[in-house]
């Protein structure tokens, strides 16, 4: 049933950079708290170590009872299954990614990015063979984790913290993903159309697709390197105020990349102060 207003979200992406250290982390705290202090500025963070390598059951374990009760994380797909694979033939991996901690979120649990290469154009039915076996909740996340293989040798989790339902995002860089065919399996399979403001480095759209938006920033005029104005952070607000708004609103997740010159924490924090997080 639809809520009257949808939730907003705010975060970085990833929280573990040692050139944070006195810009953003005070000196006195210490490496291993960074992840407990961030969760008690923002309500959300997108873990990004897991699009590089697969993790274990006591990692999301540490994770999950570092933050609050109403924290959420969003988890970046691996890159074995974005990159190298290209969507095919990845039962075995999306087991061994879903087995390696992920069900120990629980009710932390928030969407699942997909980002894809912009080295491969866009082929309808690896995309919607892909999304048809994307779990859907934590039962069907069960299933597929059960499909890991012994690569998981720090141990696997096959079981659930406890139910949930699953979300699911993707970002895109090739010009051929922004076309309506795209768009409309991205509708059919309620999966998210990722708005990247990308420095203008790939191409741009604002498509809706899903019963929630996902929003990244990774700079508007240096990718990954630029602070955002105080007049674009009032415009992203006025965009998600729009979108979280009236009985249809959508839940919106954003996360700033624009991680290099520490500027994503503290456009984050000023996003979240204009929509009323704060």
């Amino acid at each position: 049933m639809p809520r009257a207003g949808g939730r907003c979200f705010i975060g970085i992406s990833g929280y573990d950079y040692q050139g944070w250290r006195g810009s953003f982390y005070p000196p006195d705290v210490p490496r291993h708290s960074w992840l407990a202090f961030s969760s008690r500025i923002f309500n959300s963070i997108e873990l990004n170590g897991t699009f590089y390598s697969l993790k274990n059951p006591a990692v999301f374990e540490r994770w999950a009872s570092e933050v609050p009760d109403n924290f959420v994380f969003a988890i970046k797909g691996g890159r074995f299954i974005t990159h190298n694979l290209k969507l095919r033939n990845c039962d075995t991996a999306l087991g061994n990614f879903f087995a390696s901690g992920i069900l120990a979120l629980g009710k932390k649990t928030g969407p699942f990015l997909w980002q894809l290469p912009a080295s491969y154009r866009f082929d309808a039915e690896r995309m919607d063979a892909f999304m048809r076996n994307l779990p859907r909740n934590s039962r069907d996340g069960e299933a597929v984790a059960r499909q890991h293989d012994e690569r998981l040798r720090r141990g696997a989790l096959v079981e659930a913290l406890e139910f949930v339902e699953y979300r699911h995002a993707f970002e895109v860089r090739h010009p051929s993903y922004f076309c309506d065919e795209f768009y409309a399996i991205l509708r059919a399979h309620n999966c998210a159309f990722v708005v990247a403001d990308t420095a203008g480095k790939f191409d741009y759209a604002e498509e809706v697709t899903a019963d929630f938006v996902y929003v990244r920033l990774h700079g508007s005029s240096a990718l990954y390197a630029s602070d955002y104005t105080d007049e674009e952070l009032a415009s992203w607000a006025a965009k998600l105020k729009a979108w979280t708004a009236g009985r249809n609103g959508r839940d919106v997740y954003v996360y700033f990349d624009n991680d290099a010159k520490v500027h994503a924490p503290h456009n984050a924090m000023q996003l979240s102060d204009l929509v009323g997080l704060s």
